[in-house]
């Protein structure tokens, strides 16, 4: 049992923390307000603190109980990373985004556009139910189903916890989904080797300058259900120029996921990251 230090009304507790989520109640992160056209953001800096093996020095400053807190977390995902990654040569994708969002459909059309001798395994989170799972079962893939009760998010303890109940060692790929959510993944980053963030054209235009936090932890980022953008009113464009400014340089995919529109190009970047990761870790290991 770990004791952290909190404060609270100017008053100094000390209470147990017995798990990460427990722990990080302790803890409230905050953004800037800002206002004005939809051409200005702030600066709030690199934050794609779940992606492992790659070096990133730029961190805001954070009070000692929430240091305390995200070293918990991402050492917890790096020990994910070690066992997925390095020691069974696993790749994993994390999709994170809204309920609704489009990223089980995603998923399942990147699953219908593997080569049958790819091994693939899906965790699916979830507050209640199977629903999701049951999906993923009709693909012929191996699947684990996390039920989260009340928390609107995975952790790596979690994930960790799934994990031992593939046989790793036979797994090519492992797709993440995390619990439906917008605000609550953004700092808890799993072990995966890349975040897809998946937003939808029917969460309106705002939804990328509304969650900026997680907007920035995605290596990619996917606009779905483009094929309703005019109906639903969404402006693709704006999206677009959104995740530019709060997350430069992060590819952006515009997907229609139930027509199958955009989900080549989406499965070509992530196989070309695959790649890219595997000649990271030959080179490393030599």
């Amino acid at each position: 049992m770990n004791y952290q230090r909190s404060q609270l009304l100017e008053q100094e507790l000390y209470e147990p923390v017995d798990d990460l989520t427990s722990l990080w109640r302790f803890s409230v992160s905050r953004l800037p307000s800002w206002s004005g056209t939809w051409g200005t953001l702030p600066e709030i800096g690199p934050l794609r603190a779940h992606r492992f093996g790659h070096d990133h020095h730029d961190e805001e400053s954070v009070s000692d109980v929430e240091a305390d807190v995200l070293a918990a977390v991402r050492q917890r995902a790096r020990d994910v990373h070690e066992v997925l990654s390095h020691d069974n040569d696993v790749f994993a994708v994390e999709f994170a985004g809204s309920t609704g969002g489009g990223k089980t459909m995603l998923i399942e059309r990147l699953i219908e556009r593997s080569p049958d001798d790819e091994q693939i395994g899906v965790l699916v989170g979830d507050v209640s139910g199977e629903d999701d799972a049951v999906r993923f079962r009709a693909h012929g893939v191996e699947v684990q189903n996390i039920n989260t009760g009340k928390e609107c998010h995975l952790d790596p303890t979690l994930v960790s916890e799934a994990i031992d109940e593939f046989d790793l060692g036979h797994l090519d790929t492992l797709y993440i989904e995390n619990v439906g959510n917008m605000v609550c993944p953004a700092d808890f980053p799993l072990g995966a080797n890349r975040r897809v963030l998946v937003v939808s054209t029917t969460e309106g235009v705002d939804v990328v300058r509304k969650h900026p936090m997680l907007v920035q932890t995605a290596d990619v980022v996917v606009v779905n259900k483009v094929d309703i953008a005019e109906a639903v009113g969404t402006d693709v464009d704006r999206l677009r120029h959104d995740v530019e400014s709060i997350a430069p340089e992060t590819p952006v995919f515009e997907t229609d996921a139930r027509n199958e529109h955009g989900v080549d190009a989406l499965k070509t970047a992530l196989e070309s990251e695959r790649t890219h990761d595997h000649e990271h870790h030959h080179h490393a290991a030599e």
